[in-house]
């Protein structure tokens, strides 16, 4: 027992040393488990024969992956993408499969070993390309749908794998394994169907899948609202450990894939109320198995069969991602792919995936390969692995900006407008500050650096130009020289900082507003040159709040104070709270002195809200309240209504309907 858990200690100390590292360096938490797979198994030998028994188990990281990525998908969803999913996935596959398979060929393999080998590199790896989407939040891209539509594919496509492989058994390896044994044949006990006719299995085959269709759509939610009226928040999640489990153990009952039963399971809980609670619940486990599975891909790595055939190997693995890259490069050509979505898919599907593994071990017992192949092979898909987080570095340093500056070289506009406000973003919050400005006769000049913002903009009425205002040339061009004022309303904080800072020093009788995304950020901001400051989410949330206050029946009058009496306090608090943050010298810019400080905020600012109304009565000016009686008056949601038309001050509501008809909200940041 005490082995087990040095093993357990070693393999968690690796990943929280070496991912945390990764991670700051900017190369991905894959990488960091991969390296830290490799230091502890090949380099200092930390970890060794139970590095196979723990990576089979570690793949049922893999199985909840696909369970969680299933419950995000309804039915009509997945139809929808029928074409995608058929097209680009099923040339990739066969694509790949046939080349790989004759390149074998043309190296004397025979057909069986050929075939078997293209099946196995066709397939890329869910793990880490998922988990890299999810971290760089690519999948709602163009390159990152069409990825997810291949590799769907390819999971769906290893059930057919794994009928097809022992039909290529070689003759010799299956005589030698019955000398060796005195049985010819191989058997696995917790196969349920590996003597049935193939009538009987297609039967099983079938019931299952409807076993898992039909039960999962109307026996779980009895079963879910059973266990959650106990109010027990861990049975709950035994529950859904349990149903994931048991789905994955029919599955390989009956010979399927664990993987592609836990998808068809999550798709069909997709439209399930527990659907949240159930990716709470299994969340930290797929992590955890899933970092896990990453750490002994890399302990895994034999180096005594990569030192006997280092060129062979290495050769191996840049072919297969060269290979790979060249397939997908030209299917997202047929499916008209743009700009960098095409690099996107052909760079993060290049490698072999964990599937690889299944495969593999799946052809040793079923004698299709023999075990000096299955070696070299191994190392070739735990490498190519290795190598994925590399690309999408590649993507990300040199792809990217590379498409980022055509854009912006080919597209950006020339400015013959001058106004008395630049206003740097046209997102949502820029466009409600152009709106008063324009509305109050003052002229405005837009900039903003997304071509399709700015196009959605023009096709509403608003003129507005292409261009990056964070670069001094083009600043200048808007006639910065001459305006009042900047607005730098971008969603991007560095940039953001960059603008007002040299906005400051050049054009230092400009006024500067900025949007910041936080109290850290605007402070920051207001440090480099920014004469006010407002974070995007205060107003937003002190009138949700407020609103919130109303729905539940609190007086407006007593909404409205304590609307007054929050912004009293955080004015009067801010500077406070600006000049210890510009004394601490650490760079964190949070020390003991700073977090006091907002601690007697939070203090001040709970002791306004509870004060009585005669406190802050005189303070409210410009706002009457209104009788005593308005809001018994009124229904809950007509009183709220009501106070609001109020609240508006001497905005007439007719213009504002007026001005939302002639200017829909566009969407962007």
């Amino acid at each position: 027992m005490t082995a087990y858990f040095l093993y357990i200690f070693i393999y968690l100390a690796a990943a929280v040393i070496a991912v945390p590292i990764a991670k700051r360096l900017g190369l991905g938490s894959v990488l960091g488990y991969l390296i830290a797979g490799l230091i502890i198994g090949p380099t200092l030998g930390l970890v060794g024969d139970e590095t196979t028994t723990i990576q089979h188990f570690a793949e049922f990281g893999v199985v909840m992956m696909l369970f969680l990525v299933g419950l995000e998908l309804e039915p009509k969803s997945l139809w929808a993408m029928k074409s995608r999913l058929i097209g680009l996935g099923g040339l990739q596959l066969g694509i790949t499969t046939a080349l790989i398979t004759i390149i074998a060929m043309l190296f004397e393999q025979p057909f069986s070993i050929s075939l078997t080998i293209g099946l196995i590199f066709a397939l890329s790896s869910t793990a880490i390309v998922l988990q890299t989407f999810q971290e760089k939040g690519l999948q709602k891209t163009e390159g990152g749908k069409g990825a997810f539509s291949v590799l769907l594919f390819q999971d769906i496509a290893v059930i057919p794998m794994l009928a097809l492989i022992p039909l290529l058994a070689l003759p010799e390896l299956v005589a030698s394994a019955a000398d060796a044994s005195g049985d010819a044949t191989h058997s696995d006990s917790f196969n349920l169907v590996s003597e049935l006719a193939p009538w009987a299995y297609g039967l099983v085959i079938i019931g299952s899948v409807a076993f898992v269709t039909v039960g999962g759509h109307y026996l779980s939610r009895p079963l879910f609202k059973f266990v959650s009226s106990s109010g027990l928040r861990e049975i709950f999640t035994a529950t859904a450990l349990m149903l994931v489990i048991g789905i994955a153990a029919l599955m390989g009952l009956v010979g399927l894939s664990p993987a592609l039963g836990a998808f068809l399971a999550g798709v069909v809980l997709a439209n399930s109320e527990f659907r949240h609670e159930l990716e709470a619940n299994i969340e930290p486990f797929k992590g955890l198995l899933l970092g896990l599975f990453f750490i002994t891909v890399g302990a895994g790595i034999n180096f005594s069969v990569l030192a006997s055939n280092t060129l062979l190997i290495i050769a191996l693995t840049l072919s297969v991602i060269v290979l790979k890259a060249a397939v997908l490069f030209a299917i997202s050509l047929i499916f008209t792919f743009k700009g960098s979505s095409k690099w996107l898919l052909t760079l993060s599907l290049a490698q072999a995936g964990e599937f690889g593994f299944v495969l593999l071990s799946f052809a040793s017992q079923n004698y299709v390969l023999p075990q000096d192949i299955i070696a070299i092979l191994s190392l070739v898909v735990a490498l190519s692995m290795f190598l994925t987080p590399g690309l999408f570095i590649f993507f990300d340093k040199v792809i990217l900006p590379r498409y980022q500056r055509r854009g912006t070289q080919n597209k950006e506009d020339t400015i013959d407008d001058k106004g008395t406000v630049i206003i740097a973003g046209i997102g949502r919050f820029g466009q409600i500050i152009n709106r008063l400005l324009v509305a109050n006769d003052v002229h405005t000049v837009v900039l903003d650096i997304r071509a399709e913002q700015v196009e959605l903009i023009r096709k509403i009425g608003t003129k507005a130009y292409f261009g990056d205002a964070s670069k001094p040339d083009i600043l200048h061009t808007a006639g910065a020289e001459d305006a009042s004022l900047l607005i730098v309303a971008i969603d991007n904080r560095e940039t953001a900082a960059e603008m007002v800072k040299y906005a400051k020093h050049a054009y230092p009788n400009m006024q500067i507003l900025a949007r910041a995304f936080d109290r850290g950020h605007g402070y920051r901001l207001r440090q480099l040159g920014a004469h006010y400051v407002v974070s995007e989410t205060y107003h937003s949330a002190l009138e949700m709040g407020a609103h919130a206050l109303r729905s539940l029946h609190s007086h407006p009058f007593q909404v409205e104070r304590q609307k007054m009496a929050y912004k009293d306090i955080e004015d009067q608090q801010n500077d406070v709270l600006y000049n210890a943050w510009l004394d601490d010298a650490s760079g964190e810019r949070i020390d003991n002195n700073y977090l006091k400080l907002f601690v007697e905020l939070e203090s001040l600012i709970g002791e306004a809200l509870n004060t009585g109304l005669h406190d802050t009565h005189s303070k409210m000016k410009g706002w009457t309240p209104p009788p005593k009686d308005h809001a018994d008056s009124f229904s809950s949601a007509e009183a709220a209504s009501d106070v609001d038309k109020k609240l508006a001050g001497g905005i007439d509501r007719k213009l504002r309907e007026s001005d939302a008809e002639k200017h829909p909200e566009v969407k962007g940041d």
